[in-house]
This record gives structure tokens, sequence and C-alpha cells, in this order.
């Protein structure tokens, strides 16, 4: 969701999510917080739909740091 989703692209998401939905695990990586998520899902009622299907049965692993991964693992001169 690097752009906001539009129409098309936002029912697709829910077609996929409720066919996976308490059938078999999907990992979803994002940048934003899942509170920002609502705005980025442009259709309201289906942006509701998709973030109750996500968000209910889900684990949320945060990282955070004041290092990104490519200086912690850079090669030191």
């Amino acid at each position: 969701m690097l752009t906001p989703l539009g129409d098309t692209a936002s029912r697709d998401l829910l077609e996929i999510i409720e066919a996976r939905d308490k059938g078999c695990s999907t990992i979803f990586c994002s940048q934003f917080a899942k509170a920002g998520w609502h705005e980025r899902i442009m259709e309201g009622t289906i942006s509701d739909a998709i973030l109750d299907r996500v968000i209910h049965n889900s684990y949320s692993l945060v990282i955070d740091g004041n290092l990104s991964m490519r200086e912690r693992h850079a090669l030191k001169d």
C-alpha cells in the first residue's frame, strides 16, 4: 500500500482476504501503522471489511530502531 488503493484494487484485496480467511495464513508487511491503513484503502465499507478480517485474528510484530538494516549490516572500513 505504498500508494492509496483505488476502488478496483480495494475490491480485489477484499476478495483475496475473504478467500484466505480462516483457511490459511496471510502475511502483511507494511511501512504504515495499522491506524493508517484505513486511509490507504480509500473505499470506506470495503476498508472496514478488510481491516476487520486482517486485524481480528492477527499477531503484530513491530520492528523499530534508530539504525536501518543497511547501516547495521554494512561492511566496516
